[in-house]
């Protein structure tokens, strides 16, 4: 895609910009991205997804499943039971 030139526009005390609708389609961007600025560029990014993402979901499938067992079974002490807790 070629350079667009696009004019600032004051929003209360900053300036920004109307980016059209088909330029965020075209690099996936809908209501948030990640504003960086990078080597004297302004970078817009889609949003990082927060770490553990979709973790509690592959839980449960595999609870669903019936594949929770655990694969080494209990390896307590041998003289755990003579312990006082």
């Amino acid at each position: 895609m070629r350079a667009l030139p696009v004019n600032l526009r004051r929003i209360g005390n900053s300036l920004g910009i109307v980016i059209p609708k088909p330029v965020l389609a075209q690099v996936g961007l809908s209501e948030q991205a990640e504003l960086t600025a990078e080597r004297g560029a302004i970078v817009l990014r889609k949003p990082r997804k927060p770490a553990r993402t979709g973790w509690a979901d592959a839980a449960c499938a595999v609870v669903n499943q019936g594949e929770d067992e655990l694969l080494m079974g209990e390896f307590a002490n041998a003289a755990e039971s003579e312990h006082e807790w």
